[in-house]
């Protein structure tokens, strides 16, 4: 991977969805895929998106004629503040979101095959690279893109959301393979299909994928009656892109409301929003984010911690971030009033791992209480040390602290840990801690090391300092599938090549001719070919009647396929 002042800041535990770019594997179909969608989009979107589009293909050394190299791209992404790196299809919602608040644009290294070229429900370089690159050119925009990825990979996933992304990363991996049998796609659109119907309660990740899909995906800016484009998901979809203008699809003022409308991936959609500008995207994006466990804090944070399943993150009020698997807390009045965590966790401060505070020496969990302790009225985290040991929290002595919850802590002082002023933990050897009645840690256990804060001012999902924790999100475990063509597929791969050449080397009449009758002689060939040997023809004064065949051919395809009329008629006034 060609490194940049960006990447260089990217994270360990991201880099293991990164791939090199396979430049090598793509067939000079792929190259025409992509030289026919470009040539209509600079059409088309010239006139009806966002200014910066057309602007922004050329500050990101976006290539209309043949796929971009990305880490070409790379070297002039830099210059903007922002980096690009190949992934292997669908990737986490939660990694897509980090790389997106380290300002990397994740590009799917695969392109669309022939039969989805209009539209595809699969992430590929297309979309990635036309549709988001060009338009991060924006200095606002890119700057909500990042504040974005900011706020979504701190958004709780669930188990159900997990499922979602492997039920249609599988299905996308099977529609992008030609030689897919129709009911192995059948069975995962059925797979898929039952997922949706059982969504249960939304997680915070699948509300704020609603806003991205309604913006940074399928986004329109101005008013509902006058708007242009800035979704990628339209910039890179020569149907839709069309299709989205029309009065059938309903546009509506974009507010936090855009949370409630879930969508389908599979399909073009019924309705779009429009944001004013891109300042007000992060007005909604904000009202959403305060009401994330992110922000709110308290009980809420901590359930939605428990209830992901996963690794989380809970912060105090005294800086002290608790991370591990949550489970088993107790809460009392709607209150948390005692932490625990199932398998090791670690304690962090600044983002930062403290020292004989990781998941060795926390291999078992961890737990403590957590709320306001009747000290006169102080908190214990804001004492300085002098007014500790006023109070009397000094190493070696025996200590009792009882908290409002009715949660009581008996024991040795060890020690006070503190980090940039404040206390973060009291240590205590031969330590009893109750509630109720109940024993939640007693002096068999070890040494007990309390949590000093007042109140949870946040959670997010994962560790608080992921390299430490040995975090890392695994390369999928299904691989996008590498395409074995047979000898049909190979040979006409062969003409996209050898129309592909003559078009760069000024060729002669008779090369013309021989290609030509080579083409024509096929019985059943694409409908793109056709259309690059027609251009090739026709620019060519010596061989422009050999075109007539070539039409006849393509009045042909039209008439046995009617799906096919828009794409050739398209193409034939493209290159008129």
């Amino acid at each position: 991977m060609e490194s940049n002042e960006v990447l260089d800041k990217l994270p360990r535990h991201l880099l293991g969805l990164v791939i090199d770019q396979p430049y090598n594997e793509y067939t000079a179909l792929d190259h025409a895929i992509w030289r026919y969608v470009m040539h209509r989009n600079v059409r088309h979107l010239s006139q009806v998106a966002h200014g910066s589009y057309t602007d922004g293909l050329k500050r990101t050394g976006i290539s209309i004629d043949s796929i971009p190299h990305m880490y070409g791209m790379n070297r002039i992404l830099r210059e903007i503040g922002w980096a690009a790196v190949a992934v292997d299809g669908f990737i986490p919602p939660s990694a897509f979101m980090e790389f997106q608040a380290y300002n990397v644009l994740v590009i799917a290294a695969d392109i669309r095959p022939l039969d989805q070229i209009e539209y595809t429900p699969a992430p590929d370089i297309i979309h990635e690279a036309a549709g988001h690159a060009p338009i991060i050119a924006d200095p606002e925009y890119a700057r909500h893109l990042s504040f974005f990825g900011e706020i979504g990979s701190k958004a709780f996933s669930s188990a159900h959301d997990y499922e979602m992304y492997e039920a249609i990363r599988h299905l996308s991996i099977l529609k992008a393979d030609p030689y897919t049998k129709p009911e192995a796609i059948g069975n995962a659109e059925a797979r898929l299909a039952l997922l949706e119907k059982n969504l249960g309660q939304p997680s915070e990740m699948a509300l704020i994928r609603n806003l991205h899909w309604w913006t940074v995906e399928y986004g329109l800016i101005g008013t509902p009656a006058d708007f242009k484009i800035y979704g990628a998901g339209l910039l890179s979809s020569i149907g839709e892109s069309q299709n989205c203008l029309k009065p059938a699809v309903k546009k509506l003022p974009y507010t936090i409301d855009a949370v409630n409308y879930n969508f389908d991936i599979t399909t073009q959609q019924p309705q779009l929003f429009v944001t004013p500008d891109f300042g007000h995207l992060d007005v909604v994006l904000n009202e959403f984010a305060d009401q994330m466990a992110l922000r709110r804090g308290g009980s809420i944070a901590v359930h939605r911690a428990e209830t992901s399943g996963n690794t989380a993150t809970v912060q105090l009020d005294s800086g002290l971030q608790i991370s591990g698997t949550f489970r088993d807390c107790i809460y009392d009045e709607g209150e948390v009033v005692y932490i625990r965590t199932l398998g090791p966790a670690a304690l962090s401060a600044g983002n930062r791992e403290l020292h004989m505070h990781g998941r060795r020496f926390h291999a078992s969990g961890y737990s403590t209480p957590v709320g306001k302790t009747k000290t006169g009225g102080l908190s214990l985290h804001t004492m300085s040390e002098e007014e500790l040991g006023l109070a009397g929290f000094v190493p070696g002595v025996h200590q009792e602290i009882e908290f409002f919850s009715g949660v009581t802590v008996k024991g040795t002082l060890d020690y006070v840990l503190r980090h940039e002023n404040a206390n973060v933990i009291f240590g205590f050897t031969q330590c009893m801690v109750t509630y109720k009645g109940q024993v939640l840690f007693e002096p068999s256990m070890g040494r007990y090391d309390m949590a000093v804060g007042s109140a949870v001012t946040s959670a997010s999902p994962g560790p608080a300092d992921p390299e430490a924790f040995g975090f890392t999100f695994p390369a999928p475990a299904e691989r996008t599938h590498k395409i074995m063509y047979d000898q049909q597929a190979i040979d006409l791969h062969n003409h996209y090549s050898r129309v592909r050449e003559l078009r760069n080397s000024g060729p002669s009449a008779d090369e013309l001719r021989a290609v030509s009758n080579a083409i024509l002689k096929v019985p059943k060939t694409d409908w793109l070919l056709m259309l690059e040997l027609h251009e090739l023809l026709k620019n060519n004064a010596a061989a422009a009647e050999l075109t007539v065949p070539v039409l006849e051919r393509l009045e042909q395809m039209k008439a046995e396929d009617v799906s096919l009329t828009n794409l050739i008629d398209d193409g034939l006034a493209l290159f008129a």
